[in-house]
């Protein structure tokens, strides 16, 4: 039985064909493989930024705080106890979400699944917290600015400080621990696959947390916010009518000084500088403390805007596919709402930085302070240079002298013998 044209052809045909299909899959797969490597790297260099801008900036700001005593204000005690609680997010929050996107896995175990995810609910629930101390700080400042010194006390600071640190364990770790924050099903499913850690929480757990750590503190953080701008508005009118009428004040008593002149000019010369005085002097000073309330609630409320624009894609998120069985997110869009949550933490220190002239000039102090500290290191080098080059030189000047001895000793040795 032989071979014909066709079954040749075929025989022929057949092994190149293979090979062309093979040589594409290769090419497909490296391909693939290479946006996968460029995919990662760019995902490693953002949460890597983001956390490096989170620990350094929240340093920054405590260390300002603490070495500059005009900065040491009672809000500003809320600003710090703050970016302690967003360098903490960086080390315990997005260290371990980072891993998990960039391992694809998770790589700790059962418990310490449990550990991180209860540091996350703990830590969001914390800033939010403090934002919104802070909001009801500014509103006793600008609003009933003669009561503050009396209602914002250090044991009120105190206190409110430790409500919001020690109450958001009552929703993070008491419920995840012992494990009533989530279904039997997906527990059970834990433990089978003890390398998958996913936060699935039931709709009992959903809502509450979610009204606790964003929803109601985030209304407060509004209505402040919305009644500080009213009293500052209706302060700056009222500093503007007041002004007016120092201006008028002032008219006034000079044309009674021009005309009461002709008769008691000496008097009225020593005597019409003093109300003008009085009547200038104390909408100065309000003015400028007024200035500097509005730019502090400013800056907060800018402080307060980002937290919200941050996270409000997360709660979104968290809420909606919590009450709704068949809605289903892809890990794109997890990752993305997680990590511009994260990304809060390290822009508060940016608005500090921008439009806080005080914390600007703390900053570039501290910084300066840094770098004069880095600096001796450098300049040890020069002046173990400069120390070299006195050696070199008072070395050369010893042999001059030297020389020149012994010619003057040779010479007065001559003239002896002359």
């Amino acid at each position: 039985m032989g071979f014909n044209e066709t079954d040749l052809n075929n025989t022929v045909n057949l092994p190149s064909t293979f090979l062309l299909d093979t040589g594409q899959r290769n090419i497909s797969k490296n391909h693939h493989d290479i946006e996968y490597v460029l995919l990662l790297t760019l995902k490693a260099f953002i949460m890597i930024f983001i956390i490096l801008c989170a620990l350094l900036g929240n340093l920054l700001v405590i260390v300002s705080v603490m070495r500059h005593r005009k900065l040491r204000v009672i809000t500003n005690y809320f600003v710090v106890s703050l970016a302690l609680a967003d360098m903490l997010v960086a080390l315990f929050a997005m260290t371990f979400n980072a891993s998990v996107e960039l391992f694809g896995r998770w790589l700790f175990g059962y418990f310490m699944c449990d550990v991180w995810n209860s540091l996350d609910v703990f830590f969001s629930t914390v800033s939010i917290l403090h934002l919104c101390c802070i909001s009801v700080d500014r509103y006793y400042a600008i609003v009933q600015p003669l009561d503050y010194p009396l209602i914002m006390t250090n044991v009120r600071l105190g206190t409110m400080l430790s409500v919001v640190w020690c109450f958001p364990t009552v929703m993070s770790f008491l419920p995840i621990f012992a494990g009533w924050y989530t279904t039997n099903e997906h527990l059970e499913y834990r433990r089978n696959y003890p390398d998958i850690c996913v936060f699935q929480v039931n709709k009992f757990y959903a809502v509450v947390s979610s009204c606790v750590s964003f929803w109601v503190p985030g209304i407060i953080m509004i209505a402040m916010y919305y009644k500080i701008y009213r009293e500052a508005d209706r302060q700056e009118r009222m500093l503007y009518r007041s002004k007016v009428a120092a201006a008028l004040l002032n008219k006034h008593l000079q044309i009674n000084g021009i005309s009461a002149g002709l008769t008691s000019l000496p008097t009225v010369d020593q005597s019409s500088p003093e109300p003008q005085q009085v009547a200038e002097e104390p909408p100065i000073t309000s003015s400028s403390k007024m200035k500097r309330e509005r730019k502090a609630a400013r800056t907060l409320g800018i402080i307060m805007s980002a937290f919200l624009a941050c996270w409000l894609p997360f709660f979104l998120w968290y809420i909606i596919t919590a009450l709704c069985d068949s809605c289903e997110s892809g890990e794109v869009v997890v990752a993305v709402v997680f990590w511009v949550g994260y990304f809060n933490s390290a822009l508060n220190p940016l608005i500090y930085a921008y439009f806080n002239r005080e914390f600007r000039a703390a900053f570039r102090k501290t910084l300066e302070s840094c770098c004069r500290a880095i600096g001796p290191v450098r300049d040890l080098r020069q002046v173990h240079r400069k120390q070299d080059l006195v050696h070199s030189n008072a070395s050369s000047e010893l042999h001059v002298n030297n020389q020149l001895r012994n010619s003057e000793m040779t010479n007065v040795h001559i003239e002896a013998c002359i």
